[in-house]
């Protein structure tokens, strides 16, 4: 069978339910991170479609997620948005205000103002996360090198509170578990060694009881498709979008590595 189709993704939940974790959203995590817990974050990037898709199928399961929606109309569907909250997610904020802003950092935080005021008009929001925007020479991240998201009472920002030396991560980026080695900005700091492929692989150790305690998972549902033709799509252009993402870092890492 092949991999990132909804199929795959309900084999790794069932695995992961049979192994008794604790599923929480990430804002439940960093109020109190269970022992053995799973944080499920699905950066709604396009097709949010397929998230509410997502958010169905683990609701049948009694399983809670989050879901980051970008304040564009590719992702920011406000139907599916309510939808998804009604069935007990967590709804954060996808932001990518420096790059929307070319840079400027008063602009910036004014745009995140709004997005994040007009978000919360649909549903609470305690926590958001960056937007890689991989092809764009500013990162949003810096953002809060001038600012502070807990001025907007915002709890929790993925690549800064949580402690990946304990926090084992594993992002779809790249359509691969293990793209994170070109990820241009989807990557984190981690003791952690093991690296896995395949979303085969992940169950497998999940079988054979050999997988950390405390994980946080980014899905990318767009990517995950049952249609042969959808998933054919994705694979393409998400294969393009490797090569340009692969040559952008190569060029920024030499540029850090001589600076």
């Amino acid at each position: 069978m092949i991999d990132f189709t909804v199929q795959r993704y309900r084999e790794l939940l069932r695995a992961l339910m049979n192994n008794g974790y604790q599923f929480q959203t990430f804002a439940e995590f960093i109020a109190k991170p269970g022992k053995k817990s799973i944080v499920l974050r699905h950066d709604v990037d396009l097709l949010p479609k397929n998230s509410l898709a997502f958010a169905k199928l683990q609701a049948l399961k009694g399983i809670k997620g989050t879901y980051y929606f970008r304040a564009v109309p590719e992702s920011w569907d406000e139907k599916i948005i309510l939808k998804i909250a009604e069935l007990g997610h967590e709804i954060g904020y996808h932001y990518e205000c420096l790059t929307t802003t070319k840079g400027d950092l008063e602009a910036g935080i004014q745009d995140f103002r709004n997005n994040l005021f007009a978000l919360r008009e649909l549903t609470p929001v305690s926590t958001i996360c960056m937007h890689g925007s991989p092809l764009s020479k500013y990162d949003s991240k810096d953002l809060w090198k001038t600012y502070r998201y807990q001025d907007f009472g915002i709890v929790g920002e993925p690549y800064f509170d949580i402690n990946y030396d304990k926090v084992y991560y594993l992002t779809d980026t790249g359509r691969k578990w293990d793209g994170h080695k070109t990820s241009v900005r989807d990557r984190v700091n981690t003791r952690f060694t093991k690296t896995f492929h395949s979303t085969p692989e992940i169950v497998e150790a999940l079988k054979n009881a050999a997988f950390p305690n405390q994980v946080m998972f980014t899905f990318h549902p767009q990517r995950w498709n049952d249609s042969i033709i959808k998933w054919s799509k994705e694979l393409v252009l998400q294969n393009v979008k490797n090569v340009v993402k692969k040559h952008f870092y190569v060029k920024n890492d030499s540029k850090i590595k001589t600076q």
